[in-house]
């Protein structure tokens, strides 16, 4: 069949599939577009079985637009902590601020209006449109892109950032898009690339639409979608400096833009060596961020792989120099009792490195 000849009969197919086999999801039991906006916001890059547990606690402590505007930045990175791609809380908080502001705390119908807002772009408009409203758009995501380039043998690479190649995915998930009910038939869409139409090993036997997937029919579901190669991400090389005084241990929240941001840390610096010396960190921490110690020794090392870089932290237990400290930016430093840092929120290598530093400060330098 061709592909627009059989888009009715795949719209049947896929709804009647969708209500049969569709997951119990938490979002899924509410029309509230503010708990919709936060799944579609917390789903992006992030498995379903380890958003639920989010989505609960946040919906539990920010149950509207109102209360998360009102929330002060930290208390939201702390629900966020562990859930990764930590721009998102950020923006999500940015986000219900101005629709406080400027919207009276209600979610905008429209895609457009919502695409400017901070974190939304074409993915969460649609889907919170067309979920929450019934606006005719279509998404388009990395399970929808599986499904529409094995049903319609699209030869664009799913990973191209390219206009020309998000055009041709872009072109076919509204073609195919059901404009009596968009919501649900994203969502099947979605659910079918998840369950059934996955990367390795798809259900071809089992899928709904194998009688119209040009792939399954010409035996090339493995070689579709197509991707291009990704270089390795690269790697960074950190310091992080545990600083004790009086019984605290000094901490460091990161700048609220950029990498990690508004999250608290170990002070840290860049550096260079793969096994850096005692003196580069005593000099560097004190250009960096213009605390004086007086040595360093290592505590441990941390890998830990991020969205777009692999990073190796070296850990250690640095002693202060006499007098008092002159951080550059004194609101950014806190010192706090060892129990409680884990009440702030930190980024994942500092949990991987928080036993080490624990053990370390219970027993004493070694």
């Amino acid at each position: 069949m061709e592909p627009t000849a059989s888009h009715p009969v795949i719209r049947k197919h896929l709804a009647a599939w969708f209500e049969k086999n569709k997951r119990d999801l938490p979002w899924r039991a509410t029309s509230d577009p503010y708990a919709i906006w936060v799944s579609e916001v917390m789903l992006q890059q992030t498995q379903v079985k380890t958003v639920i547990p989010y989505y609960r606690r946040f919906l539990d402590r920010f149950p509207d637009v109102a209360g998360l505007a009102a929330s002060d930045p930290e208390s939201v990175y702390k629900l966020w902590e562990g859930l990764g791609y930590y721009s998102r809380a950020r923006n999500l908080h940015r986000a219900a601020g101005i629709l406080q502001s400027r919207f009276n705390g209600r979610i905008p119908r429209d895609p457009d209006t919502l695409r400017t807002l901070p974190g939304i772009g074409e993915y969460i408009g649609a889907a919170v449109s067309s979920i929450a409203f019934g606006h005719p758009s279509a998404v388009v995501d990395g399970n929808v892109k599986r499904v529409l380039a094995r049903l319609f043998l699209i030869d664009a690479p799913a990973n191209q950032q390219k206009a020309l190649g998000k055009k041709a995915f872009r072109d076919a998930a509204a073609g195919l898009l059901d404009p009596g009910n968009p919501g649900m038939h994203n969502q099947a869409v979605m659910e079918l690339g998840a369950l059934v139409c996955t990367p390795a090993n798809p259900r071809c036997g089992r899928c709904p639409l194998n009688t119209a997937c040009q792939a399954f029919m010409q035996s090339l579901t493995s070689e579709y979608p197509r991707r291009n190669a990704r270089p390795a991400p690269p790697l960074r090389r950190w310091a992080a400096c545990v600083i004790e005084r009086d019984g605290r241990v000094l901490m460091t929240r990161r700048p609220a833009k950029g990498l990690l941001g508004g999250f608290w840390e170990f002070p840290c610096i860049s550096i260079d060596e793969a096994e850096p010396r005692e003196n580069t960190i005593v000099v560097a921490l004190r250009r960096a961020a213009g605390i004086n110690v007086s040595s360093a020794s290592r505590l441990a090392v941390v890998d830990h792989t991020y969205t777009h870089f692999r990073l190796r932290m070296n850990v250690y237990r640095c002693g202060l120099q006499d007098g008092p400290i002159r951080p550059h930016d004194p609101d950014a430093f806190r010192w706090v009792l060892p129990e409680a840092i884990q009440d702030l929120p930190l980024h994942k290598a500092v949990h991987k490195a928080l036993p080490a530093v624990m053990k370390n400060l219970t027993e004493g330098p070694q």
